[in-house]
């Protein structure tokens, strides 16, 4: 049933600690400008901490002084604090009268089902892997059989709740279909976009490269990201005594947060703290200053499952990239991404010296990969992908509202 003028009031739900410069954030954030951008209401309901963003309104739950976690990972705090998420949802139901509701990440999907059912609204979901994986990556369940059989029959039912699923990858997609029994008509891929206007390749920045203690001769490897196990970092670190055994001009600049305090004992431990650099967090704004220092660009992670949206930054950068061999890193780079074996250490090693040997195929595939992402992954089109969604889920289908949104007066 189309709308007056197209446009949709919005009500997006988002479990997390919106905005702390993280991938799932930049997901959420570029979805949700784009929506705007396009001329709907949008109101986004989230955890008391985190960051506001000019041009996005934002209801937080009320504060909790404890809990400050702004890094990935499950914590036994978000059960309460999903509860007071869910009773602002609620609010936000009554009080902004949204067409549709759109719910990130699997607690995100439970707090929208209740709303969705209470005010009878159509509600699509945004997953960006799957909860069990996600769970055993960050060692919250032990790798215990009954319970993965668990887990999984609460991910199957999560996934069945949305009146449509959407997905950020082929694999993930696929995975749903076989495993939990979905219907391909209620599931959609959509990966990921990227800032255009923000992530363009840029002059280098001679301040901030001195002020990170790297010099004009120095080959730079960047690595932007969540510094985590699951995300390939241990591995990344005992890549380079490999790879300046080889080329001793590389320099790793390695972007980002939690542990990065671990991960420099670690790189003193290995001896290799000479050619690294750790930034901590810095701003979203920022990363480009950062990238635009960089020769190659690395995501080392190794889940097959989970979206890697710091590949699009990248392309957008036009950084050729090197990656561990997957479905999900095969899908956004395709021919332009430079593989390594999973999980191989030396292999890794191999590709990245290859890479800064010969720049002019570097630089060849840095170009290509920004005319891609120019191409093919702007938010805009992200955005207007979701709006067929909403169109698709007709209120038809829902028994009578209790209210009629604005929109349908």
């Amino acid at each position: 049933m189309p709308l007056i003028n197209g446009y949709k009031r919005i009500l997006m739900i988002a479990p997390t600690p919106f905005f702390a410069d993280r991938g799932c954030h930049v997901r959420i954030l570029g979805e949700a400008q784009a929506l705007i951008a396009l001329g709907n209401p949008l109101l986004l309901c989230t955890y008391h901490i985190g960051r506001n963003v000019d041009g996005i309104p934002i209801d937080r739950t009320i504060k909790i002084p404890w809990y400050k976690k702004l890094s990935p990972g499950p914590s036994v705090h978000k059960f309460y604090i999903d509860v007071l998420l869910l009773w602002k949802v609620l609010r936000a139901c009554r009080r902004f009268r949204p067409d549709v509701i759109h719910a990130h990440i699997h607690e995100g999907i439970v707090i929208g089902k209740i709303a969705s059912t209470l005010f009878r609204i159509p509600m699509v979901a945004d997953l960006q892997g799957s909860l069990t994986q996600e769970l055993l990556e960050h060692k919250f369940i032990p790798k215990v059989s009954w319970l993965l059989r668990l887990m999984q029959w609460i991910e199957k039912t999560i996934d069945h709740m949305p009146s449509h699923l959407i997905i950020s990858s082929t694999k993930t997609t696929q995975d749903c279909l076989d495993t939990f029994g979905l219907p391909p008509c209620k599931v959609s891929t959509i990966m990921d976009g990227v800032d255009l206007k923000l992530f363009s390749p840029q002059e280098k920045d001679p301040a901030l490269r001195a002020a990170l203690g790297i010099t004009a001769n120095e080959m730079v490897i960047v690595y932007v990201g969540v510094l985590t196990e699951y995300q390939g970092i241990n591995l990344l670190l005992e890549t380079i005594p490999l790879v300046v055994q080889e080329y001793p001009k590389a320099k790793f600049l390695i972007i980002g947060y939690p542990n990065e305090e671990l991960y420099r004992q670690k790189a003193r431990f290995l001896g290799i703290d000479k050619w690294t650099c750790f930034t901590g967090k810095i701003p979203y704004q920022e990363v480009p200053r950062y990238l635009s220092l960089a020769h190659v660009a690395i995501s080392p992670k190794i889940s097959t499952t989970e979206a890697n949206l710091k590949l699009f930054t990248y392309m957008a950068m036009a950084l050729p990239t090197v990656v561990f061999e997957n479905p999900v890193n095969r899908e956004i780079l395709g021919d332009l991404g430079i593989y390594a074996q999973l999980g191989n250490v030396r292999s890794l090693a191999t590709v990245l010296v290859r890479t800064l040997q010969d720049r002019e195929h570097g630089l060849r595939l840095g170009t290509e990969s920004r005319k891609k992402a120019v191409d093919d992954y702007s938010w805009i089109a992200v955005a207007k992908r979701l709006c067929n969604i909403y169109d698709s889920v007709a209120y038809d289908s829902l028994p009578q509202s209790r209210y009629l949104a604005p929109t349908k007066r």
